[in-house]
């Protein structure tokens, strides 16, 4: 590591030291992962890490698990609950899960209309704090903190003269800024059975980006919004809270109701950017019929089922709503409906397998801020 000494000139080279990291933050490192992987069951959390430390001995007589417990509950992650049979029970406080969703966000970028005012650039110019290098008069309206002074003086020299020097109002230069367009998105989960199934944890992979994408929303784009709808047979919202807790079900595949559900959602947004992100493994298996029961079939790809997924892709496309599906499976059948059902919509698909779906989301989120179905 290259180190810089004020004192003299030139540069002194020194061995690189790590910053001393603590026994809690190198357990508790693990331990985050450990509790996304079992759906923020702490008890199974810390079974798996007694095993780990039997392995590979993380821990020492100077600090043991029942130190970093204690500590966990001296800091605020953890907290004891008295549930309704009379037994006490160890649960995730609102702190764990929000640094559950900041590691989720850090692992992710470890690696990468008008309406009203938000983050993201748009091809339009107007009000925001993206500079485009461009420069014009001022305009009634314009923010002060765009009025570019070296510019300004230039143009006021032109005009009026060094010796009678002033500055005018038709002086005024400002340089121009994208408009900062706000998005609400709505982010589908499959949490059908097929997500666990050929022993392949899908889910997890899921959910982080599903905590990151919503941390990352939060914390850099204040002014959007997210919302998240999990699907199997039937599709619901769920709060971000629960995000940690998720966990797949003996589901089948109700496409049709997710993105239903997703678009009322999005129907109550007055901004006019809208877009949904579609996650899944599996081919659409069930509906619910008028009468309430459902309508499955595992078999292939029933028509009567892919052709209410290709009409409710259109309905979101007349309502200016892109659908961009990621789709972490890799049959050539599957990708076939997903082609048509994206062409009914004018969306996106990407074909991804679990390594790089967290980047791909990403970037497509900041992408979309740029160009809107029209």
């Amino acid at each position: 590591m290259m180190r810089i000494n004020k004192n003299i000139n030139g540069f002194i080279f020194k061995e690189y030291v790590s910053e001393e990291v603590s026994p809690f933050d190198k357990l508790f490192e693990i331990f985050q992962e450990l509790i996304t992987h079992t759906s923020g069951d702490f008890e199974e959390t810390m079974s798996w890490m007694k095993e780990l430390d039997k392995e590979y001995k993380l821990t020492d007589e100077n600090y043991t698990l029942e130190d970093f417990v204690e500590d966990l509950k001296k800091k605020g992650y953890i907290k004891e609950e008295i549930v309704p049979s009379g037994k006490g029970k160890t649960s995730l406080t609102a702190k764990t899960e929000q640094a559950i969703r900041k590691k989720a966000l850090d692992q992710i970028f470890g690696k990468i209309k008008k309406t009203g005012r938000g983050n993201h650039k748009s091809k339009k110019i107007g009000f925001g704090d993206e500079i485009t290098g461009d420069f014009r008069q001022y305009q009634f309206g314009d923010p002060i903190e765009n009025i570019s002074i070296t510019e300004t003086i230039k143009n006021a020299q032109i005009n009026n003269g060094i010796d009678n020097f002033n500055i005018n109002e038709n002086d005024i230069i400002v340089e121009q800024s994208y408009h900062k367009s706000q998005m609400s998105t709505v982010l589908m989960v499959d949490i059908s059975h097929s997500m666990i199934l050929y022993g392949e944890d899908r889910i997890t992979p899921a959910k982080k980006v599903a905590m990151a994408l919503t941390e990352f929303i939060k914390t850099r784009y204040p002014k959007d919004s997210i919302e998240i709808i999990v699907f199997g047979n039937d599709a619901w919202p769920i709060s971000i809270k629960e995000l940690p807790y998720l966990t797949v079900g003996p589901y089948h595949t109700n496409t049709v109701a997710g993105i239903g559900l997703a678009m009322d959602l999005l129907r109550r947004k007055r901004n006019s950017n809208k877009q949904i992100f579609m996650i899944t493994d599996g081919k659409p298996s069930c509906l619910r019929l008028s009468d309430g029961t459902y309508y499955k079939n595992s078999n292939g790809l029933d028509p009567y089922i892919t052709n209410k997924c290709y009409s409710m892709a259109q309905q979101a496309r007349r309502l200016h709503i892109p659908i961009t599906t990621f789709m972490i499976a890799q049959d050539s059948y599957l990708m076939q409906f997903v082609s048509k059902f994206t062409e009914a919509n004018k969306g996106k698909a990407f074909y991804t397998g679990l390594k790089n779906l967290g980047e791909m989301i990403f970037e497509d989120y900041e992408s979309n801020r740029k160009k809107r179905i029209k």
